[in-house]
């Protein structure tokens, strides 16, 4: 399997996309924002059919699109919480109808459509692996050096207030570094289901870790079984590779659910 360059570069893409995906999820969550996510991968959808109309990579128009969004989703909605849902929907409804146009006008066939929503392991190149090892660097880098505040700030928001932490600059910054976190992971499991790694792993995590750090271990190392198993799976069998990420994914998170049914029972 591994003498094939392409499986390679899905493994290496996978694994950074799995480490990063598993540490932001834990803040995803904390911060109520699957909702979020999955506007950010419609919007990674029409970056990507905009990058390929004017010549682009896929991954350079995500890129662009879902920066310029997720400011905009933090600009717009400012301190108020109950405002960013309805924020979201309407740039989301935005971005969409941009998308279908950037396809349509750059007139390729449905394959493409397809390698955006769905992701297309055999496509990814070195060059593509070496692009997102950088921005997955540049993430993780971010996410360190504000890891207290947006700690605080998501576990803790009254707490955050009281210490004066510059929350409205924290969301900013953490929208971008998601923005980034889903343009990485299309590249794999497409744009349609990058949430599948945002939301579940770390999802899963909260119920077995008690601290944030375990958490995001936990939320790594299921991410990281996820994507190898499902990646392995999709060569032996030649089935689409976000099938059995998502599938596993979801039945890890069952098994979280019913580990915490079975633990509450018992006390």
């Amino acid at each position: 399997m591994f003498s094939f360059d392409f499986m390679q570069n899905a493994y290496l893409a996978g694994t950074l996309i799995a480490i990063v995906s598993g540490m932001m999820g834990v803040f995803v969550i904390a911060r109520n924002m699957p909702f979020m996510t999955h506007t950010l991968s419609e919007i990674g959808f029409a970056g990507a059919a905009f990058g390929i109309f004017i010549g682009w990579t896929p991954l350079n128009g995500m890129l662009v699109f879902s920066t310029v969004s997720s400011i905009m989703v933090g600009e717009l909605s400012g301190a108020v919480e109950s405002r960013r849902e309805s924020v979201i929907s309407a740039i989301s409804g935005l971005f969409i109808g941009l998308g279908i146009l950037f396809l349509s006008l750059s007139q390729k066939n449905s394959s493409y459509a397809t390698n955006i929503l769905f992701g297309s392991v055999i496509g990814i190149s070195r060059q593509d692996v070496i692009q997102m090892a950088a921005l997955s660097i540049l993430v993780l880098v971010v996410l360190l050096l504000i890891f207290r505040n947006l700690k605080d700030d998501s576990f803790d928001p009254v707490g955050a207030q009281t210490n004066h932490i510059y929350r409205n600059i924290i969301s900013i910054i953490f929208l971008i570094m998601l923005a980034f976190n889903v343009s990485v992971a299309a590249q794999i499991v497409g744009s349609l289901l990058i949430f599948v790694l945002l939301t579940l792993p770390a999802s899963s995590a909260k119920y077995f870790a008690h601290t944030v750090l375990h958490m995001m271990a936990l939320a790594v190392g299921f991410a990281l079984f996820g994507v190898w198993v499902g990646l392995y799976l999709g060569y032996l069998t030649n089935w689409p590779v976000t099938f059995f990420i998502s599938s596993i994914e979801a039945a890890i998170y069952g098994i979280s659910l019913f580990y915490n049914f079975i633990r509450s029972k018992s006390k």
